[in-house]
């Protein structure tokens, strides 16, 4: 029997809907919780498969979507960060009358290198799938040292990460593969030049898995769109840098009817 982890908190007038990355869950967001909970009802959700949401095996993207859309409130704001941010973005795609606006956090409509575009090397990802199948808490251990290299406080962040995942039961590792599959081989390049949707595109100046050069390039995928680049953040700037962070989403917010 499957079960969704589904948390409302906040005092605000407004929904925001929360996803967070590969291996982890809605624990992430305490750190900003605070800062956020005057300004909207936040929807803090656990994806499938990871955290308190169990039950389920590995899902697409497209199948991961609808589980989620279906708890939703309609015409919230909707935040994804990296995996969270494919998530969400298909959530805007294939529902926009649902979706008032659309935030992605440090994520790519294509996260693989491919050609010219830049990202993750397809090996690296090919790691990690091969690395889980010996070694869970290394292989996330590993993958959460990537998401904040290169900041000031980049062990504490990294130590901060890895506790809110083992603060939750651990995903089975087919759920980790199959993240690690829509991390590899999603493109959703097409999908975001006909969103319809406002969008907001939140990047780390330092962020080794989402390089700041693909920004230009979803520029022209998405020329309507907004996109903030946060000096001295890496894949995490809600943690390296919470207030810039939640200004720019309060900001937003105020634009969109």
């Amino acid at each position: 029997m499957t079960s969704l982890f589904w948390q409302t908190t906040g005092t605000g007038d407004r929904d925001l809907v929360l996803l967070h990355g590969w291996g982890l869950n809605a624990g992430v967001w305490s750190c900003i919780i605070p800062r956020l909970a005057p300004h909207f009802r936040l929807h803090l959700v656990d994806l499938p498969g990871y955290g308190r949401s169990r039950g389920y095996g590995a899902l697409t993207l497209d199948q991961m979507a609808e589980e989620v859309a279906s708890r939703a409130p309609a015409g919230a704001l909707w935040l994804g960060w990296s995996l969270g941010g494919l998530v969400a973005t298909t959530v805007a795609y294939r529902r926009p009358q649902a979706v008032a606006g659309l935030i992605t956090v440090a994520s790519s409509p294509r996260f693989c290198a491919d050609g010219d575009w830049p990202g993750i090397r397809p090996e690296v990802l090919e790691g990690f799938a091969q690395e889980l199948r010996s070694d869970f808490t290394r292989t996330v251990s590993r993958f959460l040292g990537l998401q904040t290299l290169g900041t000031e406080s980049a062990r504490q962040d990294a130590r901060w990460l890895k506790s809110v995942v083992l603060a939750q039961p651990t995903p089975e590792t087919e759920v980790l593969a199959g993240g690690l599959a829509l991390l590899r081989a999603s493109d959703l390049r097409s999908a975001l030049g006909r969103l319809d949707v406002p969008l907001l595109r939140l990047y780390g100046y330092l962020d080794g898995l989402v390089p700041r050069k693909v920004v230009p390039l979803v520029d022209e995928c998405s020329p309507a769109s907004q996109s903030i680049v946060f000096a001295g953040a890496a894949h995490a700037p809600f943690i390296s840098h919470p207030a810039l962070f939640c200004q720019a989403l309060c900001d937003f917010s105020q634009t969109v009817t």
